[in-house]
């Protein structure tokens, strides 16, 4: 079982973590990776690199053939499947085994028993673990189902038997909608998993989301790691962890941590794996939910209280090592919370955002597992999650306000990510008090969220960067251009006005003795003394008090995006100078509020209209797919479908024109 060089197939953050690892130990590391991944950081730090494909992941991280194959060009001895796509594949980790190399993680059978809801239940029945009542028998007629469902009683859950992540489940609350439900829970589960089979459980309304980490060996011996929380939650996807799970009743948690122990030894489970349990606090009950025969996104929090590598272990553990711990030795230290930092825009729908990464400047002091740097390219293909922030703490209160201070320090450009929601949240009371549960975003924003804008001083400041960046001090309007070619009005050297994107009424600049004053339409002045703008830097004092703050700048379109580090965070502030509003008019007549085009890259998932339909404004045409999620497209306008420009399948660019639409006023 020993072998000198891992193939790790898998990518982006959780590629780099397993490179760490297995440099700790003196292993080599072999990297596979897509086309769209070339001059991703994975590839560029892995002693070995294969491209197995294309940026499809059917045509690379999918790719059994191609992976296997790398491996033999490579010599690699062994295979860490990471998180995600093959991870939890037991046909993956037979034909792994089956090619002479060691699958870095549990036997085939215990990856096969626990990747089916059904097996997977009986199996912790059988060890004694409390399991939700429910149905999850062989017979998966409409009938049957039907009647388990009445005896059951509302509310419960449709869930698929081979599913995940919230694919091919349905809350149904009314047996009336019985029928639908299941029918729509098996089509969606036959389309992700390629098995329509169904199961029913009670569903526990403001549950918590409480897993436990465990470790066994080749050996028959079996460890746990404590438990966590996971219970922020956005349709099923896990947002905020932490270790350990706070407020929970003593002997519950220790019988929570053995179950998981028997569980695990009672299928020979090798390698690290989760146990997960529904919380009920109300009932003061708690049922098992499945098991993760892998390492999961959230490891670093255990990895956090107890000082354990569980990469380290699972490594040691594939070549055949004892574990040289007991559970006496594993102890437990602080609290630790994990942030999910992803491409996506809260405010909008979660709506994926794609595109090159122009600042990349995260927080010192703290362990961030990243899969991007500075100029990586944030592509549609994959998921949306680039970097895992995590936080150490002697206490709970003390971790959130290490998440909070390390979010605020966070600079980034290029690519809008999540950072401000996830603010939001670790600063909500009913995280803070916790109150929250797998369910209850829309008990913390009822209204919905919105992203944080900038204050006045903010914006001021905003201003003055761009108008630095515009023209540098010392450099004349004909060497710096810009906004002074066009705005600078007569007797007024160095005077110029910007711009919001969504405003009429100018942010007005001037200079005044050894300072820079900005004039807000409200009549509001911010004056800077001594302003200078270095790199990404704005400088100066306010007051005669010294500041120093993130000011990166970049052009988007017919504007400019200015990303300024405040109290509150990073904000974003859209300019434009009066060139600039010139051009977006020029545009807006060009281009037509007729035609709906792309709001990022991506692939058509569905066309819902034909030439020669009328559509209302709002109806969705089209139904756009990026980063493992569907966006649906809504007409612009109300009229005639006049010209469809894409068909169910087409990789599409960002702002490529999609439908042209006849307006109803014209027709």
């Amino acid at each position: 079982m020993s072998f000198a060089r891992v193939l790790i197939a898998n990518r982006g953050e959780i590629a780099r973590r397993i490179q760490r690892g297995c440099r700790k130990l003196g292993l080599e590391t072999v990297a596979v990776f897509s086309k769209a991944d070339r001059d991703a950081p994975f590839v560029a730090e892995a002693d070995h690199a294969v491209c197995i494909g294309g940026a499809a992941p059917s045509e690379s991280y999918l790719n059994v053939g191609a992976i296997l194959d790398a491996a033999r060009r490579t010599g690699a001895g062994a295979v860490h499947p990471g998180y995600g796509f093959l991870s939890e594949n037991a046909g993956f980790a037979g034909a792994v085994q089956a090619a002479g190399l060691v699958f870095i993680g549990p036997e085939p059978g215990a990856i096969a028993m626990m990747g089916s809801k059904i097996e997977a239940k009986s199996a912790a029945e059988a060890a004694g673990v409390p399991v939700l009542p429910g149905y999850r028998g062989e017979d998966q007629s409409d009938a049957r189902l039907l009647e388990e469902a009445r005896a059951l009683g509302t509310p419960f859950l449709v869930k698929a038997s081979a599913g995940g992540g919230g694919r091919g489940m349905r809350l149904v609350t009314d047996l009336a909608d019985a029928p639908e439900a299941i029918a729509s829970a098996r089509s969606e589960a036959k389309g992700a998993f390629g098995d329509a089979a169904v199961f029913l459980e009670r569903y526990a309304p403001r549950a918590r989301h409480v897993e436990v980490q465990v470790l066994g060996d080749s050996h028959g011996t079996v460890l746990h790691l404590g438990d966590r929380d996971c219970s922020l939650q956005r349709n099923h996807q896990k947002l905020i962890e932490e270790a350990p799970a706070a407020d929970l009743p003593e002997a519950l948690r220790d019988d929570m941590l053995s179950a998981a122990v028997r569980l695990a030894q009672s299928i020979g489970y090798r390698s690290a794996g989760t146990v997960e349990y529904l919380y009920d606090p109300a009932r003061g009950e708690y049922y098992f939910l499945e098991m993760n025969t892998r390492l999961q996104v959230e490891h670093p929090v255990t990895e956090a209280i107890t000082g354990i590598d569980l990469v380290e272990w699972q490594l040691r553990i594939a070549r055949g090592e004892t574990l040289a711990l007991t559970q006496s030795d594993v102890q437990f230290d602080g609290h630790a919370i994990e942030v999910r930092i992803a491409a996506e825009n809260p405010a909008e729908n979660f709506r994926p955002e794609t595109g090159r990464i122009t600042l990349w400047a995260p927080p010192a002091g703290v362990r961030l597992d990243s899969g991007v740097a500075a100029g990586s390219v944030v592509g549609h293909h994959y998921d949306s999650m680039l970097a895992k922030l995590i936080v150490h703490a002697p206490d709970r209160a003390g971790a959130i306000r290490q998440a909070v201070a390390a979010i605020d320090a966070f600079a980034v450009g290029g690519v809008g990510l999540n950072l401000s929601y996830q603010r939001a949240l670790l600063t909500h009371a009913d995280f803070q008090a916790f109150r929250h549960h797998t369910s209850g975003l829309p008990d913390m924003f009822p209204e919905g969220w919105a992203q944080p804008t900038p204050d006045a001083r903010d914006t001021g400041l905003a201003v003055m960067a761009l108008h630095l960046h515009l023209a540098p001090a010392g450099a004349s309007p004909w060497e710096s251009l810009g906004s002074w070619r066009l705005t600078a009005p007569a007797g007024r050297p160095g005077a110029a006005s910007y711009w919001a994107t969504s405003a009429d009424e100018p942010i007005r600049m001037s200079d005044v003795p050894g300072a820079l004053a900005a004039v807000l339409p409200d009549g509001q002045n911010i004056e800077a003394e001594a302003p200078a703008l270095t790199g990404d830097r704005l400088s100066g004092r306010i007051d005669g008090v010294p500041f120093s703050r993130v000011a990166h700048i970049e052009r988007a379109g017919h504007h400019w995006r200015v990303h300024l580090q405040t109290p509150a965070g990073m904000t974003l502030t859209e300019l434009r100078t009066l060139e600039d509003r010139h051009l977006a008019r020029a545009s807006v007549v060009a281009g037509g509020a007729d035609l709906l085009t792309a709001p990022m890259p991506g692939a058509v998932a569905e066309l819902r209209v034909a030439p020669g339909d009328r559509v209302a404004a709002g109806d969705t045409l089209v139904v756009l797919e990026a980063m493992k999620l569907l966006q649906s497209l809504p007409a612009p306008v109300a009229g005639v479908v006049t010209e469809i420009f894409c068909a169910p399948g087409d990789t599409v660019a960002g702002h490529a024109p999609l439908v042209k639409l006849d307006p109803e006023e014209q027709t």
